[in-house]
């Protein structure tokens, strides 16, 4: 499918950039070859092939032995801190308003 020059105008004015004719040009060979690849792929029989989100199983890997724990005692990780406010860290203020 070869796209017209009118047609990649119409696409830049869309996206909103500005082509010079070279670009027109280049552009109208390199959408158009993005294009008959679409067309390929459309011919391909995918009829007994499963909708996936993923081309790999993903599963969840753990080491030998990794369990949850229970999460730190909040008196315990307060401890540490410099400066310490109620049940919080106190901080310098990086953003002013």
């Amino acid at each position: 499918m070869s796209l017209s020059r009118e047609q990649v105008q119409h696409i830049a004015r869309l996206a909103r950039i500005g082509l010079s004719d070279d670009d027109i040009a280049k552009f109208s060979e390199q959408l158009s070859e993005i294009l008959d690849y679409f067309e390929r792929l459309r011919q391909v029989d995918t009829e007994d092939v499963p909708p996936t989100a993923h081309t790999l199983l993903l599963q969840n890997v753990w080491r030998e032995g990794d369990k949850p724990e229970p999460p730190l005692d909040k008196e315990d990780v307060l401890a540490n801190a410099p400066i310490r406010d109620g049940d919080y860290f106190r901080v310098k203020v990086i953003l002013e308003e």
